[in-house]
């Protein structure tokens, strides 16, 4: 085999292994402003967007022992959408240039925590807020249980407060 050739598929492998997620995507008929525009947004979330060709992938994920992404129904243009970080914003990305330029550029599969995601996976991490408003919300949980209990103690001491209050206004008026 030529260097040139095992150089590309080190790069490849080294792609593929660095990676917290894979997205490959169809971009049949999109032109290259878009295709910058594309790049620039995945950019700015800490990803990479690659054309490879599929059987390359595959044959190279094959001998690398990533049979799972071997085995991707890869068919067609594809682009590769690679990186580190936040893997629902980047599903985001390719969700909204989807809607925004008619399917063209569109979720084929993926692959993510050691699982092949299908199309329909992609659009529904897409969905799901971002990490920072889980964090949100999970940190709003734990903080509502003990102000709850804490509502709740203080209900009983404050009625028995009250209860008291009110009998000594009655022995007041008595007086």
């Amino acid at each position: 085999m030529r260097p040139e050739r095992i150089q590309i598929g080190n790069d490849i492998v080294t792609m593929l292994k660095s990676s917290e997620y894979l997205y490959f995507v169809t971009y049949k008929g999109l032109d290259v402003q878009s295709m910058n525009q594309f790049r620039a947004k995945l950019a700015e979330a800490g990803a990479e967007c690659h054309v490879l060709k599929n059987n390359v992938v595959k044959k190279v994920a094959a001998l690398n022992g990533m049979d799972i992404i071997a085995n991707l129904p890869l068919k067609g243009d594809t682009a590769v959408v690679t990186g580190q970080g936040d893997v629902g914003a980047v599903a985001k990305i390719i969700d909204d240039f989807t809607n925004d330029t008619k399917g063209v550029i569109s979720a084929k599969c993926g692959y993510y925590d050691g699982a092949a995601l299908s199309a329909a996976d992609v659009k529904a991490i897409a969905g799901l807020p971002s990490k920072d408003a889980l964090r949100a919300q999970l940190l709003g949980l734990l903080v509502a249980v003990p102000t709850s209990l804490v509502r709740v103690l203080n209900a009983k001491a404050s009625s028995i407060v009250n209860v008291i209050n009110a009998y000594k206004n009655k022995l007041e008026k008595a007086n």
